[in-house]
Order: structure tokens, then C-alpha cells, then sequence
């Protein structure tokens, strides 16, 4: 049996201790190459006996000397369409750092029972979106997250913490240097994306709109007829001004 890219990769992937990158692959086939060089291409025999060959590995035959990043990709798609189609046990999932086999969810539940672990704990609504702020906003501080949601966030912001999925970035040149968050790379395996970019679009929470949203909160306004509970639908307000029919007393 020849080189063959898909089985060496199968076989990586199961005995990886983390996520496997398309370096780690590369590598290998560099350290392959390097190590066949340095190897006889027979046995030394003793004088008068015949040297015997050193077995060869069929899977070492024909090794490529490169494996693109492309060609390493595409083999990983196939491995992970191949688990789907046969509604494996495990799935190939792919990560800001490599790709990795893990339990399909509806077996998540024994793979916990072994390991004596409790159910993973459920972020609350109001983590989730401090979380969502923080992702579309990085680096924000508290109060710029506590004036989008118009609630305290140092709960949230605690939690967020504890779970490792954002972290302090550093200080904002404000008055006081307040701090500054940012999400993790755990964050990326949390939501199931390899970098931010891949975040779905948000004109609520882009900058651009949020910068408005502040800039408009901020402005002071009139009161409006709706500000003071009347009903605007009505043609004629009460009003102390005089009108044409009446005159001022």
C-alpha cells in the first residue's frame, strides 16, 4: 500500500493530543524525509554473508516531499464529510489551531459519566450578551457595556471571566484608565470558529452603529408629546398658546 494522505491523516488525528494543524502535518512528512535519509538501504552483513534489505514500510512508499496547506484542507473535508454520511460516533471538527476528532454531542453524556464530570454549565441571557458585546466591540470597558445594555455588567463580566472567554486586553486612555476586554481563543472554540472574522454580521453591534447609538444617547433632547404620556394622534393639543378662535384672556 502507497502513500496514502487520508489514512496517515486518520491515523494523526487519533493519536494528536490537541488540535492537529496543517504545520504539525508538514512537519512530520519534513522529519519522514529527513530521518530516510539518514537510514542504509541495507543491512551491514557480516564478511562472506549476504546483507539482507531493510524492510520498507509500504505506507513510506512514494512520500511526497510537500503537502499543501490546500491539499491537507481539502483531505481533512473529505474525512469530515465521510463521519457525517456514516453518522458516526465521532466528528471532525476544525478550530482556529487545527482540526480535531471529538464525540458527537448525543454521546457527550457517556463520555461525561466516564470522566465523572457534572453537564457543562449554561451561560444566563445576560452573559450571552454581555459575551456578544464584548466579541463585536472588543476592546470595550464596563461602562461602555453597562450603557449598550443599560444594566450592570460586573456579574456577567465575572463569569465571562471564570469560564475563560474574555480577557483583560489592557487599560482605555479614558479618565481613571478603565479596563479594557477582549474574547479568547477559547471564546473561538466556544462558538465553533477559527478566527472573529467569521462572526455572522451585526449592524446592531458594529462599531459604526454603536458609536451612533452612544452618540445619541448622550445628546440631551426636548421632551416630546409621547416623552409625557399624550396622545399624538389627537389633531389639537391642550396648549397655552392663543389660537385663532381664541383669544388670549
Amino acid at each position: 500500500m502507497a502513500f496514502d494522505l487520508k489514512r496517515v491523516l486518520k491515523v494523526m488525528l487519533f493519536a494528536s493530543n490537541g488540535p492537529l494543524s496543517a504545520k504539525d502535518v508538514q512537519t512530520s512528512i519534513a522529519r519522514f524525509h529527513d530521518a530516510a535519509a539518514a537510514l542504509p538501504l541495507e543491512e551491514t552483513a557480516a564478511p562472506g554473508e549476504e546483507a539482507a534489505p531493510v524492510e520498507v514500510d509500504e505506507s513510506c512508499v512514494g512520500v511526497p516531499t510537500l503537502v499543501t496547506t490546500a491539499e491537507i484542507a481539502e483531505t481533512m473535508k473529505q474525512i469530515g464529510d465521510e463521519l457525517v454520511a456514516a453518522n458516526s460516533e465521532v466528528l471532525l471538527v476544525e478550530s482556529h489551531n487545527g482540526w480535531r476528532l471529538v464525540t458527537h454531542p448525543r454521546l457527550a453524556r457517556w463520555v461525561r459519566l466516564l470522566r465523572n464530570e457534572p453537564p457543562p454549565v449554561r451561560l444566563s441571557p445576560s452573559s450571552l450578551e454581555t459575551l456578544a458585546v464584548v466579541a463585536y466591540r472588543q476592546p470595550v470597558t464596563r461602562a461602555e457595556i453597562e450603557q449598550i445594555r443599560g444594566v450592570s455588567a460586573e456579574a456577567g463580566l465575572t463569569k465571562l471571566l471564570e469560564r475563560d472567554l474574555i480577557y483583560v486586553v489592557g487599560r482605555a486612555d479614558l479618565p481613571g484608565r478603565p479596563i479594557q476586554y477582549g474574547t479568547t481563543e477559547q471564546f473561538l472554540e466556544f462558538v465553533g470558529i477559527k478566527s472573529l472574522d467569521e462572526l455572522p454580521a451585526s449592524d446592531v453591534l458594529s462599531p459604526r452603529q454603536i458609536d451612533a447609538w452612544l452618540q445619541t444617547h448622550k445628546q440631551e433632547r426636548a421632551a416630546t408629546d409621547a416623552d409625557m404620556g399624550l396622545d399624538e394622534t389627537e389633531e389639537q393639543q391642550l396648549t397655552l398658546a392663543p389660537t385663532a378662535d381664541k383669544p388670549a384672556s
